[in-house]
């Protein structure tokens, strides 16, 4: 019984064998991930980095005085957009506000962020024309004309379909 154990068993080349491939799809698949990861990371602008932070403590400082302000004058807005129209409808209960500056920022990526002067009429309602309004989270902010006061607030649109402003 000299049977060479090679012949029992016939040859077959590596690559035709279904467990080498296996063995090293994980490795293949963590390699693929890994330069993906380092594309985002490369092609992506940095876009939350402080610079001064100094300077923007400050600026929290000011913000805060226009809250306070914003208080005192009993101020409240409400926003909607009409997707169908195109249009974003608001009032502020104040008929003496003169133009209003509304700036929509996009939760993450700056270069979308909206910016609106709208004039309110006798009754503190307005109306801007705003084609498409992502879906998205949306930081709310509305200060008059002076920047002496502002509200605040965030918006989940189109889960919500409003929001009212009302100082802290």
């Amino acid at each position: 019984m000299s049977e060479n154990v090679f012949e029992l068993y016939p040859q077959t080349p590596w690559y035709k064998e279904r467990w080498p491939w296996l063995l090293m799809a994980g490795p293949a698949i963590v390699v693929v991930g890994g330069i993906y990861t380092a594309w985002l990371a490369a092609s992506q602008q940095d876009a939350l980095v402080v610079g001064d932070y100094y300077k923007q403590g400050k600026a929290i400082n000011q913000d805060l005085k226009r809250d306070r302000v914003a208080a005192e004058l009993g101020l409240s807005l409400t926003l909607g957009y009409d997707a169908g129209n195109g249009v974003l409808r608001g009032q502020i209960n104040r008929k003496d506000s003169g133009p209003l500056q509304i700036h929509l920022s996009h939760a993450t990526l700056p270069e979308k962020d909206i910016r609106l002067l709208v004039r309110p009429d006798a009754n503190g309602e307005f109306r801007a024309s705003l084609p498409l309004l992502e879906r998205s989270r949306w930081i709310v902010l509305v200060e008059g004309e002076q920047r002496d006061w502002r509200l605040a607030g965030a918006w989940r649109w189109p889960k919500e379909h409003g929001i009212t402003l009302l100082p802290d």
